[in-house]
């Protein structure tokens, strides 16, 4: 039996790390699990809510490192999750996706003798002033083993030198939750509680430092969204950090003259995924959103110059629009005037079945 640790973080890691722990449970006899929560999301809504939508018990360890910045966020993980590892001895630590947790998590592994597994490897952007990419690049070279989504992945970490045994194109894990779950979330009532009944909509998701952080980048994109609610209502689910850049520029009511602009909290996995995938368009600067509307044939702005994600732009639904507000704007109507389906792409091992696939790894490796 392989002692596995699993580390979360933050809301992203929760979809990944639920099929993980299930299909764990269900393989009892190969594998014990310990769930790791670093604490780096710490809002309510951005954590325990996730935990009940997607069935996670409540994690083994709690670590509680809360909110810092990131050089003080991965060291105050490292110091907590060391002794857990030293005395749990596990066979390996699996780390997910790209924050400030990933690293540290497999920081700590790797310098107690212990063998990491990342899940999600190998994305890439080519924007190192993204904390994400540092924390994928230095990741993927100490991790044992990587556990990638797409052939895009792989090339990536070819052309970095990692060796090719080390690397396992298996799919994407957030697509196992979203298979699990679409069906249940459409019985929620988000969509009648916002006013919205059937009538079309879009969404929009906003969090980067590099988009929020900015007073003239924020300001812009927000006039960007009040051309587009001219034209169809706008839901947006602010998150904590967006919400407190809005206050801090002085742009609360800027946002609140919008008149077709729906401000709301966060919302749990299960409402979120009945709002977005009910929608017109999405618009992100979110990489696994790129994801998932790729899956459900949902048109998608992204609101960057670049993605880790290149494949939801060669193969899905995708659009990089970067962060001009003409551009956003153009790319919307664009969108908007466009006929209405799209066809949903099939993309290589999205299937469902990613989790076994890293498990049936796990077990080969650990008996190698």
């Amino acid at each position: 039996m392989l002692k596995v640790i699993i580390v979360v973080g933050a809301r992203p890691n929760f979809m990944k790390a639920a099929p993980l722990v299930e299909a764990m449970k269900r393989r009892k006899q190969e594998f014990a699990p310990l769930l790791v929560h670093t604490g780096q999301h710490y809002d309510q809504m951005m954590s325990d809510v996730f935990l009940k939508d997607l069935d996670l018990p409540r994690p083994d360890v709690s670590l509680e490192v809360g909110s810092d910045s990131p050089v003080a966020q991965t060291a105050a993980v490292m110091q907590k999750f060391e002794p857990i590892v030293a005395n749990e001895e596990p066979d390996w630590v699996v780390v997910v996706g790209d924050v400030n947790s990933t690293l540290a998590g497999a920081l700590t592994a790797v310098e107690l003798g212990v063998k990491v597994a990342h899940v999600e490897a190998g994305l890439r952007s080519r924007d190192r002033s993204m904390p994400e990419e540092i924390n994928r690049l230095l990741t993927d070279q100490i991790a044992d083993l990587l556990f990638t989504p797409s052939e895009d992945a792989n090339e990536n970490l070819l052309a970095e030198g990692i060796p090719r045994q080390r690397i396992l194109l298996v799919g994407n894990v957030m697509i196992d939750s979203l298979n699990k779950y679409l069906e249940k979330a459409q019985s929620s009532t988000i969509r009648t509680i916002l006013g919205l009944g059937d009538s079309e909509y879009a969404v929009v998701t906003l969090h980067r430092p590099s988009n929020v952080d900015n007073r003239e980048t924020l300001s812009g994109i927000i006039g960007a969204l009040g051309e587009i609610a001219n034209r169809i209502p706008v839901v947006f689910p602010v998150h904590p950090r967006t919400k407190k850049t809005i206050a801090e520029f002085g742009l609360t009511e800027k946002v609140a003259a919008i008149p077709n602009l729906k401000i709301i909290e966060p919302l749990g996995y299960l409402d979120f995924l009945a709002l977005y995938s009910n929608a017109r368009l999405v618009l992100t600067d979110s990489g696994g959103i790129q994801e998932e509307t790729t899956v459900l044939g949902i048109p998608c702005l992204t609101l960057r110059e670049n993605t880790e994600r290149p494949i939801t732009v060669t193969a899905g639904t995708n659009v990089i629009v970067g962060t001009s507000p003409d551009k956003i704007t153009k790319a919307a109507i664009t969108c908007l005037e466009s006929p209405l389906k799209i066809t949903p792409r099939q993309i290589p091992f999205w299937d469902g079945h990613t989790a076994d696939r890293i498990l049936d790894a796990l077990v080969a490796a650990g008996s190698a």
